[in-house]
């Protein structure tokens, strides 16, 4: 969202400065890693220390941008949005086999990823993450490139509004207008909706918005560590602060701006989960957001949707696109690689439940 004209960014000179004092404050967060028993974990010990690394260059990240007025935020988003515009689509095509390109639906700009030589047999409609603050398309590339090979899949990645600038509702009604330009003209007639975190968050409020628009959904939704409970109030907010890539102080005053956090239209573990598509949820037993995943897991079976949880323990948030070339992280590929495979094979009403956490 960084280069949007209404966007205000820093000048040059203190952008650099901004982006400086990124690095200097990732080095002096690495330099803790070695004592802070890195190669102990769930995973193996060389896997561990690579998640450990990953947590403290995310903690880091998350903790020094956030921390910036919101012109420089901006400025080190664009930063990293023009790198990854660089670095990662020839990438995706030699590694994924993944052709990627800038386009518009319905006015909201974002990024095409097809496989490439292959007609797509789906279409993904992909929210990416970041608080509802931050990232940006661009910086999905390589994630939603593992997506499209493994589903055989189409996937458009909006550059929706993002808070403090745009607010709640700005990002819903971007991700419904692109939604509804998307759905008449879904590859094979499929059209699923998938995000994480924020964007996890955001897709379970634009499932509710379809529902009270009255037209026919997605015929799939993928949940990645989603955000579906802005009360924050869990006690494994506080349990797994120490474990997780996240801030202690999760940020959504700037999207609520004065929205009850407990609204249904914001946090889905107070909605009507009963209109949900057959979902897989894929959360960390080791993230903050894990008891909120739980109880909305809990509620769309109690509501009779056809949902597969998938827990994995000892691992933090988003943990398939931070780690993923951890065995946890393909295992979790391929658990949605199946799941696209069944929802592309037959009819929304005819896939049965399969709910429950597998560890």
């Amino acid at each position: 969202m960084a280069d949007r004209p209404d966007v205000p960014t820093a000048g040059v000179p203190v952008s650099t400065i901004a982006v400086v004092g990124l690095a200097q404050n990732v080095l002096i967060g690495l330099s803790k890693v070695p004592f802070r028993r890195p190669l102990h974990g769930v995973l193996s010990p060389v896997e561990n220390l690579a998640a450990a690394t990953t947590r403290q260059v995310v903690r880091t990240f998350m903790g020094y941008s956030s921390s910036l007025p919101v012109e420089e935020f901006r400025s080190i988003e664009l930063v990293l949005d023009r790198v990854c515009q660089v670095v990662l689509p020839p990438w995706v095509r030699l590694r994924k086999g993944v052709d990627r390109s800038r386009g518009q639906v319905a006015g909201v700009p974002g990024i095409w990823l097809r496989p490439h030589g292959v007609e797509p047999r789906a279409t993904i409609l992909y929210l990416h993450g970041g608080g509802y603050i931050g990232t940006s398309p661009e910086m999905y590339t390589a994630w939603v490139a593992t997506l499209v090979a493994g589903t055989g899949s189409e996937a458009f990645v909006p550059d929706y509004r993002l808070a403090p600038e745009f607010p709640f509702p700005a990002g819903v009604d971007d991700a419904l207008a692109v939604f509804t330009a998307l759905r008449d003209r879904a590859a094979g007639d499929v059209l699923l909706v998938a995000g994480d975190s924020g964007g996890g968050g955001l897709a379970t409020s634009l499932v509710e918005r379809i529902d009270e628009e009255g037209v026919r959904g997605p015929d799939g939704l993928v949940l990645i560590s989603p955000e579906v409970d802005l009360d924050l109030d869990d006690v494994s907010i506080s349990e797994n602060a120490a474990t997780d890539i996240l801030p202690w102080n999760i940020p959504v005053s700037p999207y609520l701006r004065g929205v009850d956090p407990a609204d249904q239209r914001v946090s889905a573990v107070h909605a009507r989960v009963g209109c949900y598509p057959p979902t897989i949820v894929v959360s960390g037993g080791a993230e903050m957001f894990r008891d909120s995943v739980r109880r909305l897991v809990d509620r769309m079976e109690s509501e009779g949707v056809a949902v597969r949880a998938v827990e994995v323990d000892g691992v933090f948030h988003v943990f398939p696109i931070l780690l993923p070339w951890s065995t946890c992280a393909r295992d979790v590929v391929e658990r949605i690689d199946a799941f696209v495979d069944d929802v592309v094979a037959a009819p929304a009403t005819s896939l049965g439940r399969t709910g429950g956490v597998v560890d």
